[in-house]
């Protein structure tokens, strides 16, 4: 008899510790669960524009709500120059532009120090008249941050699945139709024929123009069927790329008129 109590208190306290074990696995999975939610959440900078209210009526054809939306995010900080869109991507930043290319690299869009960085125009980029092509760079973060997913451009699927990007302003909501993607890397200067595309902010002439566009179409990993013709305007995003020294990818873009 003793026996059989002993028994019996022995599982009951078995299946206390079971249940409690399985406790502590679903808190864990629960905390797991919204930490990657959370990250996800904080990596994609849409709730920067959900936070801003606008209202319904001020919304027209020319002045979408996304342009009202960047319009009141600049009170905060002027530098923020437009909004990136990667429809269906983690790539949805704001894009800053200051007096140097040096600050946004370790700084968030309201100047907090971040080794995340921002998404930033490079300096050089002329507004009026405008440029003839908007350099932007951004970290490619371990942490998916940033423009760490564009490397995903190095699949023919993934482009066709996410061929063009949104670039947004207070005087425009435009789209961009991708041309080209390609690795490349930053060349030294003893270095002779060789496609330094970050130098390319403004085209002096056409054929200025048509090299670096025909250079980025030679250099892509796949062709896109696509092409720019002198006077459109063109997007190029930058970011690091690991697989060589001081290795860089690239995706070119041009505006849809």
């Amino acid at each position: 008899m003793k026996n059989e109590k002993a028994k019996h208190s022995k599982n009951v306290k078995n299946n206390k510790a079971i249940k409690i074990i399985c406790i502590i696995i679903f808190i864990i999975g629960i905390v797991l669960l919204s930490l990657y939610i959370y990250n996800s959440y904080k990596q994609n900078y849409q709730h920067v524009l959900d936070s801003i209210k606008i209202d319904e009526n001020d919304i027209t054809e020319t002045k979408t709500e996304r342009m009202l939306q960047l319009e009141e995010l600049k009170k905060q900080n002027d530098e923020i120059v437009a909004w990136l869109d990667i429809p269906e991507t983690k790539i949805n930043f704001p894009v800053l532009q200051a007096a140097d290319n040096d600050y946004y690299m370790t700084h968030t869009y309201n100047k907090e120090y971040s080794k995340d960085g921002s998404i930033f125009l490079d300096k050089e980029y002329k507004w009026e008249p405008p440029s003839s092509n908007l350099m932007i760079y951004g970290h490619n973060n371990k942490n998916g941050n940033m423009f760490q997913e564009l490397l995903k451009y190095q699949e023919e699927k993934y482009y066709k699945e996410h061929p063009t990007i949104r670039f947004t302003t207070v005087q425009e909501d435009a789209t961009y139709d991708i041309i080209a993607a390609f690795f490349s890397r930053v060349y030294y200067k003893n270095e002779k024929d060789v496609f330094r595309y970050y130098f390319f902010i403004n085209a002096q002439n056409e054929a200025e123009y048509n090299d670096f566009v025909n250079n980025s179409k030679k250099a892509s990993i796949y062709d896109t069927g696509k092409t720019a013709t002198f006077g459109e305007q063109l997007m190029t995003l930058s970011t690091c790329e690991y697989s060589q020294e001081n290795g860089r990818f690239v995706v070119v873009a041009k505006k849809i008129n």
